[in-house]
């Protein structure tokens, strides 16, 4: 098998390299991906999700795997709308799920208001019942920088060991919310109903909960569970590793839900 791997928010394709000879050892590809805006493509500012997602179309193979990470499975979804039929399984791990016609804030839990004659504007970015929040700083550009190293170890890597919260936090780039007021309609991968599975993390701090429940309602699966922080590929590689290879033998065991 052939595993595309996609980060989340304020990561980039270096939050893989642990995992990336883990899943080599157990006989299998994988590829981590630079989203636009991220890790060596930090300065990239793409026009929309569609400009977003175009990294993963362009390494997209028949059969793929595609493994997104909290904010990386809305990227996941609109790759997958674009091309179905190539997409073999797709792995949420700790990640979020679109709903259809809605932005990617709604989905987060946040909220945008249309002002007259003005843009929309957001009003509030996530579910912040975690208290997460208080460490993301608003840039002049549209980014949000993490400000606290203290901050990423307590809800990102509070089960890693200091040299790689160290460099972690080193590695972290502004994040930028992507296209926030963007509706979000995909009817093909709806129609699709791909195979697919949802890794939770048991120890999550940045996700609520809830949030996930909802997410593994929609996907109409069973959860695989890891017993790790929101970054199971930085604390334990090789059993997350192991964990995506058993999560493509699995089988929804409900239909896809669009809302």
């Amino acid at each position: 098998m052939r595993f595309i791997l996609v980060h989340g928010g304020f990561h980039g394709a270096w939050c893989w390299e642990r995992v990336l000879p883990e899943l080599e050892k157990l006989g299998h590809q994988a590829i981590a991906l630079d989203l636009p805006g991220h890790g060596k493509r930090a300065a990239e500012r793409p026009a929309n999700y569609l400009g977003r997602i175009q990294p993963i179309l362009d390494a997209l193979q028949q059969g793929d795997v595609l493994v997104g990470h909290s904010g990386g499975g809305y990227d996941i979804c609109v790759a997958a709308n674009e091309a179905p039929d190539k997409v073999g399984h797709m792995i949420f791990l700790a990640a979020g799920l679109p709903y259809e016609g809605k932005a990617v804030i709604e989905a987060a839990g946040g909220s945008y208001e249309q002002d007259k004659g003005g843009p929309p504007s957001a009003t509030k970015l996530m579910d912040d019942s975690t208290g997460m929040l208080k460490y993301v700083e608003p840039q002049a550009d549209g980014t949000m920088k993490w400000a606290s190293k203290e901050g990423a170890r307590r809800f990102f890597y509070h089960d890693c060991d200091d040299s790689t919260v160290d460099w972690a936090f080193s590695m972290l780039s502004p994040g930028i919310s992507p296209f926030p007021t963007e509706r979000l309609r995909l009817p093909a991968f709806w129609k699709a109903q791909i195979p697919r599975s949802y890794i939770l993390c048991r120890q999550d701090r940045s996700k609520p909960l809830a949030m996930s429940e909802d997410v593994i309602r929609r996907l109409g699966v069973e959860p695989l569970v890891i017993d790790s922080s929101h970054s199971p590929f930085l604390s334990r590689p090789a059993e997350l590793a192991g964990l995506m290879v058993k999560a493509v033998d699995t089988a929804p065991v409900a239909p896809l839900l669009p809302s």
